[in-house]
């Protein structure tokens, strides 16, 4: 067991700042750590890592206009991909020729 303390959090990425690591404490369910002096806290990695462990993988199913918009941007990438596509055909029709 290994004690982590905040520029330890930081660098791993998971709070940015003590603001979100307070977010992170109070709506997140991040583990509070403990107080091992008067101005330092610390987190073992085992309370860290099954915290990290239970968070989930994917965002929620998208709605709205960003549905709208990544459905948009799904066409157009096949569109362009098509038209790709067909004008290499188109060149090695022309080259057999």
């Amino acid at each position: 067991m290994r004690f982590l303390r905040f520029p330890d959090l930081r660098d791993s990425n998971i709070a940015k700042s003590w603001a979100q690591l307070k977010r992170l404490i109070d709506n997140y369910g991040f583990p509070p750590g403990r107080m091992i002096s008067p101005n330092i806290r610390a987190w073992t990695d085992v309370e860290v890592d099954e915290w990290v462990q239970s968070r989930p993988t994917a965002g929620p199913a998208l709605k709205g206009a960003a549905k709208v918009r990544r459905e948009r941007s799904r066409l157009r990438k096949a569109a362009e991909n098509s038209a790709d596509n067909s004008a290499d055909s188109t060149d090695a029709s022309t080259t057999a020729q």
